[in-house]
């Protein structure tokens, strides 16, 4: 999408206001303001402590700061763009309304919880004339920039078929996704659409190739009350079975107090107290301390994906706890030769000459989100405030049209697990 909005201008940072100010929403704060990429000047958060801590960290004048973000929309257009990083289930209205007002938006994945309200929302950008980004953040890695161009090169021949895999890691998905905020899909939305939206859009990035048809299969296996240890407590400061626990709630955010683990997330997500009493605390109290086998949580804990692409080519995604925490693995299978990457390295093996070479990728930090997802978040937010200083997404972003069509691949992978069918993907326009 092209557009011919008002623009900050070459040079100039461009201004930002964020609604949301969460681990997403503090995040790209933080790294506009450090990089000194743009300028924070209005934060609508809630929570009075992340509300002054973002306020504090990026000198927002007291005029920008909000309760709600429709006391800030409200105000005349003071800024250039807005940061929507709410909960999942609340893109939808505070994206249309940002746009309608003259902002561009970078919108924290997924877009929107129903295809209604994502579709809504390309079209209002688009009769806007404002950019509208989704933070598929995969996309933004130098490791996908050098993958693409490899492909592009055509040191593979055509891509007939990918394999890659989504390792979510044992203690990452009992966090988020059995007591955490991502735990039902009637508080957020479904595990597919709410953790790997990220790479099925990234697979449409490498492939680049409309999906014809997908199919699926999954389910919650593990994380449920028949699977609960003899003895097991509500809580696991009450737990005897605990010590032996791999999902112990302890030992997992009392280890975000050593020295040697300086981020703060998970357990900012759980206490703004880095001292073992206020840990502790929060456990006692707070859903972070429950057991995983006594949780509420109705999300899956391993879901495969099978798509087939227009002209033939397929792939296969896999999404599963049971993991190390780790960067993706993916193997590309080409008909001139094949590549195998895990985010740090590459492997190309070219059939014509039966040579192996390994390509070392400069990456910027770990794979999650407490690392800045291998250098995605910052290329990211340097990609959005570039769209936003020329005043159009091309060459600089994924389009929203992209975005919209991973998110409905997304959609008709769950339709097809739930159904136990093969679903026919629909080509028809936004809109349609």
């Amino acid at each position: 999408m092209s557009t011919s909005a008002t623009t900050a201008g070459p040079g100039v940072r461009p201004s930002v206001a964020i609604i949301g100010a969460g681990d997403r929403g503090s995040r790209y704060a933080r790294i506009l303001t450090d990089l000194e990429l743009g300028s924070v000047v209005g934060i609508a958060e809630p929570i009075d402590e992340r509300r002054l801590d973002v306020a504090s960290s990026a000198a927002v004048p007291p005029e920008g700061q909000f309760r709600d973000w429709r006391d800030m929309l409200a105000r005349p257009r003071f800024a250039d763009a807005v940061v929507v990083s709410t909960r999942d289930d609340r893109h939808h209205e505070p994206t249309i309304a940002a746009l309608l007002a003259g902002y561009h938006v970078l919108v924290e994945k997924p877009m929107a919880t129903t295809e209604a309200e994502a579709s809504q929302m390309v079209l209002v950008a688009e009769r806007a004339g404002r950019i509208l980004a989704v933070c598929h953040v995969l996309r933004y890695t130098a490791y996908t920039t050098v993958l693409r161009e490899l492909i592009d090169a055509g040191t593979v021949g055509d891509i007939v078929s990918v394999e890659h895999l989504e390792p979510v890691g044992w203690w990452h998905h009992a966090h988020s996704y059995v007591r955490g905020n991502w735990r039902r899909e009637d508080e957020s939305t479904f595990m597919l659409m709410a953790k790997s939206v990220h790479d099925i859009d990234w697979l449409a990035h490498i492939v680049d190739l409309p999906a014809a048809r997908v199919s699926s299969f999954g389910s919650l296996m593990h994380f449920r009350p028949e699977n609960r240890p003899a003895g097991a407590a509500d809580r696991c400061l009450d737990c005897g079975v605990e010590p032996s626990c791999p999902y112990s709630a302890p030992r997992l955010y009392l280890s975000c107090l050593q020295p040697d683990r300086p981020n703060r997330w998970p357990l900012s997500v759980v206490t703004s107290s880095r001292t073992r009493e206020g840990v502790l605390s929060a456990l006692r109290e707070g859903p972070y301390g429950r057991c995983v086998y006594g949780c509420d949580n109705d999300v899956v804990d391993h879901q495969v994906v099978g798509i087939e692409y227009q002209g033939g080519a397929t792939a296969s995604f896999t999404m599963v706890a049971f993991s190390p925490h780790m960067f993706r693995r993916t193997r590309i299978f080409g008909s001139h030769g094949s590549l195998e990457g895990d985010g740090t390295s590459i492997r190309l093996t070219d059939f014509r000459t039966g040579r192996e070479s390994l390509i070392d990728v400069p990456t910027s930090g770990g794979p999650g989100a407490d690392d800045g997802h291998g250098g995605g978040d910052e290329g990211l937010v340097r990609a959005f405030t570039q769209a936003v200083r020329s005043g159009r997404s091309a060459p600089y972003l994924a389009s929203a049209a992209e975005s919209l069509a991973s998110h409905r691949l997304t959609w008709s992978a769950e339709r097809a697990r739930l159904t136990g069918t093969v679903v026919e993907l629909n080509s028809s326009p936004v809109g349609g």
